[in-house]
């Protein structure tokens, strides 16, 4: 895969010291006369270029949690401080801004717009930026080099295998350059040898200091992180670093009795 085209030096800040950190996060949510409390007291730091999976069963906490980290939702109570911003205090249109600036997201179900080529689907982020359409087409051209699709920028999504498009969709989400990646249920619409390469490519980009989070459900997916924590019951029941090497996604990719 094209190493040219890294992510650029100054999005990417690699020093040490904790990009995420959540102090005694709550959440409620109330349903009728019905009171859920989906996240109970959570606390954790996420350090820059870490590789974190997130996994839990259905209602364990873990969507909430991460809806919480991209901004998408608000604590009930506790603190999200995202590189060191206590993002609670910020209204709608800021946490918007922050979320375009300093958080890339991917998505199990690609989300790309069908009429519309690679190229410009991974251009969207940019057009919510005060940087010009040269600037534009430049980062997504960049960015669809880094995930191994310059041959195919002009191709429409439905000319593109499941593979290509997530790739698409990972390029969309580096194109503003941010330091956080969240990833939810990336691989789950695709096959096994498919969802290796996608993982390779988080991997690389784990390497050159993009820290990501990712949810998953699958425990083969999340032994390429290098942290695991696990969600029950709106807590963190387990949060384990990988001491030994994490499954190396390249090395995974080359094996024949990798499953179609």
């Amino acid at each position: 895969m094209a190493t040219a085209n890294r992510i650029d030096a100054n999005s990417v800040n690699t020093a040490s010291g904790a990009v995420i950190s959540v102090e005694e996060i709550h959440k409620y949510y109330e349903l009728g006369e019905t009171r859920v409390h989906a996240l109970r007291g959570v606390s954790l730091q996420i350090h820059r270029g870490e590789f974190l999976a997130v996994m839990g069963a259905s209602g364990s906490g873990k969507s909430t949690f991460m809806n919480i980290l991209g901004c998408l939702d608000k604590p009930s109570s506790g603190r999200y401080l995202l590189e060191g911003t206590d993002v609670a205090q910020h209204d709608k249109r800021a946490l918007a801004l922050i979320r375009n600036q300093k958080i890339g997201f991917v998505f199990q179900g690609f989300n790309l717009l069908a009429r519309t080529t690679a190229l410009e689907n991974a251009e969207l982020p940019t057009l919510y930026t005060k940087i010009d359409k040269l600037e534009r087409q430049k980062r997504a051209i960049e960015a669809l080099t880094r995930v191994g699709l310059a041959e195919r920028m002009h191709h429409f999504p439905s000319q593109m295998s499941g593979g290509q498009q997530q790739r698409v969709a990972i390029a969309r989400a580096l194109v503003n350059r941010p330091p956080i990646l969240l990833a939810d249920e990336p691989t789950g619409n695709l096959d096994s040898r498919t969802s290796v390469e996608i993982m390779e490519i988080f991997q690389e980009l784990n390497d050159k200091g993009l820290t990501l989070v990712l949810v998953t459900h699958e425990q083969d997916i999340a032994q390429f992180a290098k942290r695991v924590l696990v969600f029950r019951d709106g807590k963190i029941r387990k949060d384990d670093l990988i001491v030994h090497r994490p499954r190396a996604a390249e090395v995974l990719r080359t094996l024949p009795t990798l499953e179609d």
